[in-house]
């Protein structure tokens, strides 16, 4: 499970950082993205899946995460 940090971009979307594989990808979709929780299977521009267990209250961004692949 790598620590992931996520961050917004410039355009209000989220950037997707896992540093020991030195890749940055876009965040496509987030399964649950709402004021509640945030969380599940997120989807990245290139097409892989990630999975985290929905946090609740959502994170404030940046942060750094435990992320499996899906």
């Amino acid at each position: 499970m790598p620590s992931v940090m996520i961050r917004k971009n410039e355009d209000g979307g989220l950037l997707f950082y896992v540093a020991k594989k030195d890749m940055e990808e876009t965040v496509a979709s987030v399964e649950h993205d709402t004021a509640e929780q945030w969380g599940g299977e997120v989807e990245l521009t290139d097409g892989s899946r990630w999975y985290i267990e929905p946090i609740s209250p959502p994170p404030a961004f940046p942060t750094t995460l435990r992320f499996k692949r899906v």
